[in-house]
């Protein structure tokens, strides 16, 4: 892992919803890497923001922009001439998806479509990698993982507009892209865990929130779900590794499961007992389902195709993955500087 952030060094790089949980640490771990980066999303979608605690702003070229508006994006690579670009903003909350079904729809699908048409039309690009979910898949509530191959079409409007997504890349790939000039892979992502995730309705950062509030429980919906959760760094990590080696080999270029093992694909249950456990200090939970909109009640991945390919296994199983989020919140809670720590997992993880 080590020489994938040799490769970054000096490569100029754009990623769209850099704002994000996700984007700030892979912002973060570029920065490290001494990439070039450009950054174009919204405002920060929390406030907190691990944006704005990560210390990011000032160490990239930050730009607030709207994926849905092709103008300002297409002045964007103009100006920026990218050579690798990583596609991670989205309206990514099932449940919002039900609420504002146009928005989701808007951003997922017509943002992907002009990311695309930016690629298309700026040959300075050479790797794009844009990331969808684990949800893209239809889910027949299989015990075994879903393969790249199985059929994609997610169920609500978020997981299904993710689908979309998809579509839209493998089009642009089948019309448009020569495998000389730019190499093109999507990567199909589990549920991510990580110090610095405030947003509403993940169980993580609900977690977070009941563990720091003097005699509240973690409220859980459904403790019975099946989720492949995976430290955030293990998915970064892995998209990183994808960009990177297409960049050098169009053999690269393809559709990838990014997920961990079986073993640590576990119930919302079985996650909270965990992080209850490791957090300490009579932290509890309560089931409170509360017969809210459909979502999947067991999703799993299969990921032989990354490994076969790359060689790549996860590096960080759940038990670790929930102390790495107990030492990062404690430290945030404590008022101390969480730089250093991610800094020091970013390290860790790539060593």
């Amino acid at each position: 892992m080590e020489n994938i952030l040799e490769f970054y060094k000096n490569k100029k790089v754009l990623i769209t919803g850099h704002t994000g949980f996700k984007g700030s640490w892979l912002c973060r771990i570029l920065i490290n890497a001494g990439a070039n980066v450009t950054g174009y999303s919204l405002n920060p979608p929390t406030n907190p923001s691990l944006f704005e605690i990560a210390d990011i702003k000032d160490n990239i070229n930050h730009i607030i922009g709207d994926i849905r508006d092709l103008d300002h994006l297409s002045q964007v690579f103009d100006e920026v001439q990218p050579e690798i670009v990583i596609h991670l903003a989205a309206q990514p909350i099932v449940r919002e998806s039900y609420k504002d079904p146009v928005g989701t729809y808007s951003t997922n699908v017509m943002g992907t479509v002009n990311i695309c048409e930016c690629v298309r039309t700026h040959k300075c690009v050479k790797s794009f990698l844009n990331v969808t979910t684990d949800k893209v898949y239809k889910n027949n509530e299989w015990a075994w993982g879903y393969r790249e191959n199985e059929p994609l079409d997610g169920y609500d409007p978020y997981s299904n507009s993710k689908s979309c997504s998809e579509l839209v890349t493998h089009s642009y790939i089948n019309s448009f892209y020569d495998p000389d000039v730019v190499r093109v892979s999507t990567a199909r992502a589990g549920n991510v865990i990580g110090g610095g995730d405030f947003a509403t309705d993940r169980i993580i950062p609900d977690c977070v929130r009941a563990a720091g509030t003097v005699r509240a429980s973690v409220i859980v919906r459904n403790p019975y779900s099946t989720r492949p959760y995976q430290h955030v760094l293990e998915p970064l990590a892995a998209y990183l590794m994808i960009a990177a080696r297409q960049y050098e080999d169009k053999k690269y270029a393809g559709f990838y499961n990014v997920g961990p093992d079986d073993k640590d694909c576990v119930t919302t249950g079985e996650l909270v007992d965990l992080f209850c456990r490791i957090w300490g200090e009579g932290v509890d939970w309560e089931d409170r389902y509360d017969g809210g909109p459909h979502e999947a009640n067991f999703l799993k991945l299969d990921c032989s195709l990354l490994k076969s390919t790359f060689n790549w296994k996860p590096k960080w199983g759940i038990h670790e993955a929930i102390s790495k989020v107990v030492d990062w919140s404690k430290l945030w809670m404590d008022e101390e500087d969480v730089v250093p720590e991610m800094d020091k997992e970013i390290a860790e993880y790539f060593s």
